[in-house]
């Protein structure tokens, strides 16, 4: 029997796991719920860029959603500019019953250390009261700083630091939300979004640094982050704009768990809107860019990871693979004990039930 499933949030994450929903016969689409009322009304397929009609039309009442009582919920829905909401939703849902996977309220990939305890048992509770499961994950924070690095680590007889990295170029990126809003590109030099605010790195990718090094048995005394900009040298256009002459066309930021002083868990990223840009910094393992997992130990590792797709860039690829992540987790997530749950916690996906689907 298919696994009824509703999604929250069908934007540039959500519309791609809509598409899987839709096509894959694991599951049957019993609602979709959005944020914008210009997509009010509008059918499930054309908002995955289908071009198919489903019969579900996508509303905005979270009520309707829980009236039809689908198994699970994909909750994609904007959870950075937002995020008190979408954890409330997030406990409305697991309290009437219905599992949650997703993206977007991040916090929840592992909370312990980063949310409050109060807010952690206030899910927990959400979750026995309705005897649920949520599962939230990602590419990074997701299972490039979760998944990859532990596979990669099980093989190790020691180690002293691992380092994960997305090495991108968001030229053709399309969010305007996230490229101006949170990442800052754009702005004056200087000029820091809410992200790069003083300890807001260390919150955000906080679930990364602990989860790593909570699977590699080690307690984090100290998160610490840092960030740069480079400005553009030109005028130039990108997908969702001009970035002006002066205004910041280049970031790299960096979160480093500390043990004993030193950095043993570090996450990095260097996000570029042209290639020529800082040639100083890392550089990806493609055109277009990838993620990297760097382990020093014995033996030491470097593996390169390069998300590909014939239907868009490297960032299209890669929000094509947290969508696919997401997805593939529903039935395990399902068959879960309530609460919350996290890589460490969930069975190794192996892409069972995927081999002859659409591409």
């Amino acid at each position: 029997m298919a696994i009824r499933v509703a999604l929250m949030g069908p934007g540039n994450c959500g519309s791609l796991a809509l598409r899987q929903l839709i096509n894959d016969p694991r599951f049957e689409l019993t609602g979709v719920w959005v944020f914008s009322d210009e997509k009010v009304g509008k059918d499930a397929g054309e908002l995955a860029g289908l071009g198919v009609t489903t019969g579900v039309t996508a509303g905005n009442d979270l009520d309707a959603i829980i009236a039809d009582k689908p198994d699970c919920v994909v909750y994609t829905a904007m959870g950075d500019i937002r995020p008190r909401q979408a954890l409330a939703d997030v406990r409305t849902l697991l309290s009437a019953g219905i599992n949650v996977v997703g993206s977007s309220v991040g916090v929840l990939q592992y909370p312990w250390g980063s949310l409050p305890d109060k807010h952690i048992q206030r899910v927990e509770d959400a979750a026995r009261e309705g005897s649920s499961t949520v599962f939230f994950t990602g590419v990074d924070p997701g299972f490039a700083t979760d998944l990859l690095p532990f596979a990669i680590a099980s093989t190790c007889q020691s180690i002293t630091q691992v380092r994960t990295m997305e090495i991108a170029d968001y030229a053709t990126y399309d969010g305007a939300t996230v490229m101006f809003d949170v990442m800052g590109f754009g702005n004056e030099l200087g000029d820091l979004p809410l992200l790069y605010q003083p300890g807001v790195l260390s919150l955000a990718w906080g679930t990364a640094i602990r989860q790593l090094a909570a699977g590699l048995g080690v307690e984090i005394d100290e998160i610490r982050d840092s960030v740069e900009q480079e400005p553009a040298p030109e005028d130039f256009d990108v997908a969702v704009g001009t970035i002006k002459k002066g205004t910041v066309a280049a970031v790299r930021f960096q979160i480093e768990g500390m043990v004993a002083g030193q950095p043993v868990v570090v996450v990095e990223h260097v996000t570029r809107l042209r290639a020529d840009l800082r040639p100083d910094w890392a550089q990806p393992a493609h055109p277009g860019g990838s993620y990297r997992v760097e382990i020093t130990g014995e033996p030491s590792y470097f593996l390169d990871i390069v998300p590909t797709s014939p239907n868009g860039g490297a960032p299209y690829a890669a929000i094509l693979a947290a969508a696919g992540r997401i997805v593939n987790a529903i039935p395990d997530v399902v068959a879960s004990a309530p609460g919350i749950r996290t890589t460490i916690d969930m069975p190794l996906g192996t892409g069972r039930g995927l081999y002859g689907l659409p591409a």
